[in-house]
């Protein structure tokens, strides 16, 4: 596998990507290889689909990933793997959920971007633009699956992302999405906790910072008042900080956004309402 250059390196299929397969008396259809960010064309054989390396999808591979409508799976050998991982740092377990567009993360079953209605890519856009565009040296601490990053690197000269779980980052490299995570030069992935590691960042040498926590209740320190001072003395002047929060309209987000911006002003910062990017933009 990898020696016909049309071949992606890994071959990750879910139910949205195999539906061209179910379609019958087709004997060559294009199929994506890599939850949707390329195609090649195979061929079929009998009730198997011949891929351009040579390996066989069989039918009770296509029903197993079928089955499955909240996974991904990474097809080595003729043996499907469903991609997951569980973290014993924080007793969570992860895996990788197919949409439309690029997968989003569950975490213990909970989506890690915002999926109704929109896309995992569509709502990093949001964030962003809520920021306005990145330039400079960006700070993201909460990589996820490496989207803010990635697209935040198209414009910023240089963007420090913080993952606290290294098992997160396990999915990454298994997610064709998330590839440029480590391959981009203007990327600099770091381990540990944002909690941490933001204190010992030396005075106003970011230009902005993109802060999407988990939620308070799994990660309580990321909202504390001590961490936006923190993050207030890493800012330039002027530079700009986008706090991804929730939705406004529920509960949670109603009840945790009034917190975060008494701490957020409390802390120097002027504060903005971005609700459509589900924050607030915070400006030093």
């Amino acid at each position: 596998m990898g020696t016909d250059p049309s071949m992606p390196d890994n071959i990750i299929l879910s139910h949205y990507h195999i539906e061209p397969l179910t379609i019958r008396d087709m004997s060559t259809t294009s199929l994506s290889l890599d939850l949707g960010k390329s195609s090649v064309v195979v061929h079929r054989e009998g009730a198997n689909w011949v891929l351009p390396d040579g390996q066989v999808l069989r039918p009770a591979h296509l029903e197993a990933i079928t089955a499955d409508k909240n996974g991904c799976f990474l097809f080595t050998d003729g043996e499907l793997e469903k991609i997951q991982a569980y973290s014993p740092r924080t007793d969570r377990y992860y895996s990788l959920m197919p949409t439309p567009s690029a997968p989003t993360m569950l975490i213990s079953g909970i989506p890690m971007h915002r999926i109704k209605d929109t896309t995992p890519l569509e709502d990093t856009r949001h964030k962003l633009k809520a920021l306005g565009k990145p330039s400079g040296r960006v700070l993201d601490t909460a990589t996820g699956l490496g989207y803010t990053a990635i697209q935040a690197a198209r414009s910023a000269a240089l963007v420090v992302t913080v993952e606290f779980d290294p098992a997160v980052l396990d999915i990454c490299r298994r997610n064709p999405w998330s590839a440029d995570l480590f391959t981009s030069p203007n990327i600099q992935p770091l381990i540990g906790d944002s909690a941490d590691l933001v204190p010992t960042f030396p005075d106003e040498c970011f230009d902005a910072v993109i802060h999407d926590p988990p939620t308070f209740a799994l990660a309580g320190q990321m909202y504390a008042g001590e961490m936006y001072r923190h993050l207030y003395r890493i800012l330039k002047p002027g530079g700009r900080l986008f706090h991804y929060i929730g939705n406004p309209d529920s509960r949670y987000g109603a009840t945790t956004s009034r917190g975060v911006v008494i701490r957020l002003r409390s802390a120097g910062f002027r504060v903005t309402p971005k609700e459509r990017a589900f924050g607030v933009l915070a400006v030093k």
